[in-house]
């Protein structure tokens, strides 16, 4: 009975399953935080957008609507809060629950939901890995994707990329099974994995060297003349093409993107290097120690590492072409997790392989720890709440304003204060008598400056403390 259960314990299928018990309990870490934590902004845009409908009498995939009406997005008065980014299915499906089971928070749901979708991606990556690769590498994949301190705080961020990495790596695992065994079941879910990534993110493209390297590796089955690899870039690309030629109809709900190319000329100079290649891959992911397993990929060369070479290839290309957006934002490098936790894996199983066996086992997990304590030496700041005064007086507003008031939250054109209202409005203050004219009805700040002071004197205050100020707009004193 002893070795049943010994034997039990060693199989993969069991071992898998304490990874993602792992990755699920990291991934619980502050999950109630309101969203005022890393990238607040970005985290506030993606949920309004399924707040707004959650209000809304229907749910309409084509006219997605969120809470900012500023013209800091799109450099137009966006007065209709349209917000035309990626196509909202994510949204809609939480909004669907969220309208069905009212008591659920949003969130606090939504959270929970990208945790959830994260631990599908750890079974596909590692599903994929045992395909090209083998168990143990792929096992080691799973876990460095449970536990690399960066995936644990976007796998539970109110995101679009949690959603996308499912999509795009459940597509690159399909097309290999595709490719190896040509079953149509393999090829259609290939497809609709790559045409929801592209709805969410067209940097998918950038992933077409994987798809490459996988038919090269089958060129001798003759998988080049079957027509369902051409045709299946075709199918793929065109609902993102249709929605990206659709939303040119909403121009103020488009933010400006031409900046994310090489807006601030940073490309191929040394900050460049150095943000992207120091910076985030080295301290980021890594804490600098796990660069070593990086680096020892190179000591072995089969088949495997034409798939995951292509792979970092994308990387490259996709650092070179998105150059200004991957230094500004870190949340841009979701893009490679996949690719990052199969090195890592790969480096280990190589050290492992290479090294005296009594030498190995304690080198690698000394090496391995040092990289996590350090990565999260980085991340740590992240899960924190910067501003609690902003949660204080959103929640107030919330309480306290007629449900369809349009409020002024200045925060610098940050939107999380503005969310925390749970109101549509300004994120940014300045030119309030035109803001009043737009339909602005309530003024809400934390900090009570010169303009609080100036509204004041002016307007009927609905309350006023040490925390907030909030003033009625359409009150104005005699």
């Amino acid at each position: 009975m002893l070795k049943k259960i010994k034997k039990a314990l060693k199989k993969p299928a069991f071992l898998l399953g304490l990874i993602l018990l792992l990755a699920f309990l990291l991934r619980l870490y502050k999950i109630d935080n309101p969203i005022a934590d890393w990238h607040a902004f970005r985290q506030a845009d993606t949920a309004s957008v399924t707040r707004e409908y959650v209000k809304a009498d229907k749910i309409d995939l084509l006219r997605p609507h969120y809470q900012d009406l500023f013209n800091i997005q799109s450099g137009l008065d966006n007065l209709e809060g349209y917000r035309m980014v990626e196509f909202p299915f994510v949204n809609a499906f939480l909004a669907v629950f969220l309208r069905t089971f009212k008591s659920l928070d949003l969130v606090l749901f939504s959270r929970l939901a990208s945790v959830f979708i994260s631990l599908l991606t750890i079974i596909v990556l590692y599903k994929l890995v045992e395909k090209i690769s083998d168990t143990k590498t792929a096992l080691l994949s799973a876990l460095v994707y449970a536990v690399l301190p960066y995936s644990v705080y976007y796998s539970r961020a109110i995101l679009p990329e949690p959603y996308f990495l499912f999509f795009s790596t459940l597509s690159i695992w399909q097309f290999y099974l595709f490719a190896e065994k040509r079953k149509w079941a393999n090829y259609l879910l290939a497809l609709i994995g790559l045409v929801l990534a592209a709805l969410l993110k067209p940097f998918v493209l950038f992933l077409a060297p994987v798809y490459i390297a996988i038919l090269w590796q089958f060129r001798r089955q003759r998988i080049f003349l079957d027509p369902r690899v051409y045709l299946l870039p075709i199918l793929a690309f065109a609902p993102m093409f249709m929605w990206r030629e659709w939303i040119k109809n909403f121009p103020t709900g488009i933010p400006v993107s031409d900046w994310l190319f090489n807006g601030n000329g940073i490309r191929f100079r040394p900050a460049w290097f150095r943000w992207l290649f120091y910076e985030r891959i080295t301290k980021l992911f890594l804490g600098y120690f796990g660069v070593i397993f990086l680096f020892t990929n190179l000591l072995k060369k089969n088949k495997d590492i034409y798939i995951y070479g292509a792979w970092w290839l994308s990387v490259v290309i996709y650092f070179c072409v998105i150059a200004t957006g991957n230094v500004q934002h870190d949340y841009y490098q979701n893009f490679i997790l996949p690719i990052m936790a199969i090195s890592v894996a790969r480096g280990i199983t190589i050290i492992y392989e290479k090294l005296n066996k009594k030498v190995a086992l304690p080198a690698v997990s000394l090496v391995f720890i040092l990289s996590l304590f350090f990565a999260w030496k980085q991340i740590a700041g992240y899960f924190s709440v910067n501003h609690w005064e902003y949660v204080k007086a959103g929640v107030a507003a919330d309480k306290m304003l007629d449900p369809n008031a349009k409020v002024i939250a200045p925060a610098m054109g940050d939107t999380q204060f503005l969310f925390q209202t749970n109101r549509r409005g300004w994120p940014i203050g300045f030119e309030i008598d035109d803001k009043i004219q737009k339909g602005a009805t309530a003024y809400v700040s934390a900090n009570y400056d010169w303009e609080a002071k100036a509204l004041e004197e002016k307007y009927q205050v609905i309350v006023k403390n040490d925390d907030y100020i909030i003033i009625d707009l359409k009150a104005p004193k005699p």
